[in-house]
């Protein structure tokens, strides 16, 4: 691997793959859509503006040469009221496809695209008989749309892909409200935070295992694979939290079975990584104690 493309460069998880990348020795060209603030400096790295809106237009904008992946990180409401937009989750799935058709048209030889493991939550709410499906499945619903149409496409076109199903993705560089996030911010404040019961199944990984985690996929693994990224340690929910609990706040009483859970449970085996682990070598390192230490150490440095 020489030559990659990575797009939503600025971002949390795009962000810390090219600062892997970099070491490896491989050269970037990054395509972000505001910001360059997180993309490192770098004579490997080619900063490249670019909207989600006219992705075609990159054809002419990047730079030739034989380029090895297209990893796709461009992805617009990941958090928040944008989670439950249709129309944007909808139009998601469709710059994924689009940037499928780009990296063929750039002579890419593979398509790395960054999926979730909401995906397999989303299909389960979907189909369960009487179950009520809250609005926060619309972005799985976004992700899952984009998975098997983008797959499709790489399927006509003869260009290799592999997907990847996210669990969690938390650490330095994470500014989203989401619960790790959130749940550390009052910690920090010495709020005593609510949660559900925690009994649902679920999984944590630190962000520097996820960036090391697609290089791997990328490098090893098999075309039309999917890969689950996670820390080989699912567990219920409760278990993480009272782990974190332990690791960064031990004085503070952390409450379960005040929230409703209205979701759905997944099967720990939805959270197997063996797949991941056997055909490219990734296992997770960093266990979630450390990780949320780390987390909590930055978000002290940058103000909450």
């Amino acid at each position: 691997m020489n030559y990659v493309i990575v797009s939503g460069a600025n971002g949390f998880i795009g962000s810390a793959v090219i600062k892997y990348l970099i070491k490896q020795n491989i050269h970037v060209v990054a395509l972000y859509k505001d910001a360059y603030d997180n993309i490192p400096v770098s004579a490997s790295v080619t900063p490249i503006k670019f909207s989600l809106n006219n992705i075609a237009a990159l054809e002419t904008a990047i730079p030739k040469a034989e380029y090895d992946i297209f990893y796709h990180f461009a992805w617009a409401g990941t958090s928040g009221e944008a989670r439950t937009d249709t129309q944007l989750q909808l139009q998601n799935a469709q710059w994924t496809v689009d940037s499928v058709n780009l990296a063929y048209k750039l002579g890419c030889k593979r398509f790395v695209g960054a999926g979730s493991i909401m995906e397999h939550e989303t299909v389960a709410a979907a189909y369960a008989q009487g179950n009520r499906p809250g609005l926060g499945y619309i972005y799985g619903g976004g992700k899952l749309i984009a998975h098997i149409m983008s797959k499709s496409i790489a399927v006509k076109l003869g260009i290799e892909f592999v997907w990847t199903e996210i669990t969690n993705a938390y650490g330095i560089g994470e500014i989203s409200p989401r619960l790790v996030n959130s749940t550390i911010r009052k910690c920090i404040n010495g709020e005593a935070p609510q949660f559900t019961a925690g009994t649902q199944q679920y999984d944590f990984v630190y962000i520097d295992d996820v960036a090391r985690a697609f290089y791997l996929i990328g490098k090893n693994g098999k075309s039309f694979h999917e890969y689950v990224i996670g820390s080989s340690n699912a567990k219920s929910l409760k278990s993480f939290l009272l782990e974190m609990k332990e690791a960064i706040a031990p004085d503070l009483t952390f409450t379960f079975g005040d929230v409703p859970f209205t979701g759905i449970d997944l099967p720990l085996s939805a959270f197997d990584c063996t797949h991941t682990e056997n055909d490219t070598t990734f296992k997770a390192e960093i266990s979630f104690a450390e990780g949320t230490k780390r987390t909590r150490e930055w978000l002290e440095t940058v103000g909450n």
